[in-house]
């Protein structure tokens, strides 16, 4: 396998941004835009104008964050998944005539997404501090279930992008799944309303750990499960170190079938 290039990866993580903003007046300038637009309509629109409220709270800006703080990271772990599973067909011309390491297409991906992700977080932390919301002591947490997340997105994304390669209709599944694990996830609505055996369902939801995490800290000022956060971390590591291993075994076949 291919060694990592540290530069190399870089680099295409800049044309990607080079590319998605192409032709555009405002250039780079748009991964700013969106989420300031996106976090107005989370915060404003749905909290102060449209009125909703999250149950147990008579703070007007309470469900605004609690979207905010849901909505963000999925858009990051949604996103690195599907471009993943679609980078080595994606990057064919590329793949087929330099000996790319299939890692360093994944590792730009995951960058491109840490950057929009730390933008929008960037911009969602001025939003709240202009209101005066009052900052968890566990804020130091995030880093890391952002770290986790992008690991199971960076190992779900490998094994989607192997079988993709001779499996086409992977991207569209890929897809489908995303779509209906976005509605089994707590984000939009709160896990209360569901029925009791639902309930017990979404609590194996991998996704619900983490985001449950985040809004415990953003918006019920308490601690994340941490042993449930110990659990998913074994697992996740686990999930990454099997699709490199099929990575591994099915290198040869990826690269002749391209």
């Amino acid at each position: 396998m291919s060694s990592l290039n540290l530069s190399y990866i870089i680099e295409i993580t800049r044309r990607d941004f080079a590319e998605r903003f192409a032709g555009s007046v405002f250039g780079s300038l748009w991964a700013i835009i969106w989420p300031m637009v996106n976090l107005f309509i989370y915060i404003v629109i749905f909290g102060k104008v449209m009125g909703a409220r999250l149950p147990g709270t008579s703070d007007m800006n309470a469900y605004g964050v609690y979207l905010a703080t849901g909505l963000i990271p999925w858009t990051a772990f949604a996103a690195t998944i599907n471009r993943c599973t679609s980078v080595f067909l994606e990057k064919k011309h590329i793949i087929t005539k330099v000996n790319t390491s299939f890692l360093s297409l994944l590792l730009y991906i995951n960058l491109s997404e840490s950057i929009t992700y730390i933008i929008s977080m960037v911009v969602f932390f001025v939003i709240l501090a202009f209101q005066g919301h009052e900052f968890n002591r566990l804020l130091w947490i995030v880093p890391f279930l952002y770290y986790l997340q992008q690991l199971m997105a960076l190992g779900i994304g490998l094994f989607g992008a192997v079988l993709n390669v001779f499996i086409r209709d992977v991207r569209e599944i890929t897809g489908v799944i995303l779509h209906l694990w976005f509605w089994f996830t707590p984000i939009v609505y709160t896990r209360d309303i569901l029925p009791g055996i639902v309930q017990k369902l979404v609590a194996w939801n991998p996704a619900y750990i983490i985001i449950e995490s985040y809004h415990r800290i953003f918006v019920l000022n308490a601690s994340p499960p941490f042993k449930s956060l110990v659990i998913l971390t074994v697992i996740t590591h686990l999930i990454l170190f099997c699709s490199f291993l099929m990575l591994r075994y099915l290198e040869k076949d990826i690269r002749d079938f391209l």
